[in-house]
Parts: structure tokens; sequence; C-alpha cells
């Protein structure tokens, strides 16, 4: 069955499930911000069939979020590093992991301290804002 492109819808939240709307990409994206950079390296972790892992891996290319590049090692192999636009992720991958797992499952660190770093909801004065403290509004009719 042919999924249905978002690409062109004016919601900014359909058009980025356009790229990474299934459960592969974002555990591609996972994998790559893990160190991951092979085929086989992909393909060893997610447990993905070969066909669906190369469909998937040329769509994030296509779109930006991967980019291919000569292997690290010097031979012949091409190496999937992350882009700006897929260094972007980051924030959707960690909100995704503090939302669905135990604090022993999942550990988001800052690298200069080695100390524990969450996501969270700040006011542009600086406040901390907790979920009935926000809400997502339409853009404005044009």
């Amino acid at each position: 069955m042919k999924r249905t492109s978002f690409a062109k819808e004016e919601c900014p939240i359909a058009r980025s499930l356009d790229t990474v709307g299934d459960w592969w990409a974002l555990l591609i994206v996972r994998d790559a911000f893990i160190g991951k950079k092979r085929f086989g390296e992909f393909q060893a972790s997610l447990g993905v069939a070969k066909n669906i892992l190369t469909v998937r891996l040329k769509k994030l290319v296509d779109d930006g979020v991967l980019e291919k590049i000569p292997a690290s090692d010097g031979s012949a192999y091409k190496d999937y590093v992350l882009t700006e636009k897929g260094r972007g992720l980051l924030l959707v991958l960690v909100a995704l992991g503090q939302w669905g797992c135990g604090e022993s499952e999942f550990a988001l660190v800052d690298r200069k301290k080695g100390k524990r770093a969450r996501l969270e909801l700040r006011a542009e004065d600086g406040r901390k804002l907790e979920l009935d403290d926000v809400q997502l509004v339409p853009a404005p009719a044009e």
C-alpha cells in the first residue's frame, strides 16, 4: 500500500512526518546518534531486512537527514552521517525517550559535566513550564 505524502501540507508536523513518519527512520537516526555509520551496522543493530533498510537510508539521504561520505577508514565503503538537519532530530528522540521509558533506561548526559540532562519546556523569560501551562495553537489563517 502506498503511503500518503504530507510533503506539501501546511502543518509542519505533517511535513516532518513525511520524512520520519515510520519507525525505521527514527531508529536509523537514533543509531546514527550513537555512532553507527555503515549499512551493515544499521542492519545488525535493527535486524531490518536489507531491502527495507536500503529504501529508508535512501529516503533519509534524499530528505537531507543523512549524507553519504567516503568511509573514514579509507575503504571503498560509504559512511552515513547526520547532517545539520538530522542532528536537529535529537530533541525529538530525547522527547520520545523521556516519554517512553523510566529513568534507568535512557540517559541524556551533559558532555562537559558528565551529569544527566533533561529536556523541558521554558517560556521566553526562562520560566520552567509544565504541560498544563502550554497549548498548541494553529497558525493564523492568511
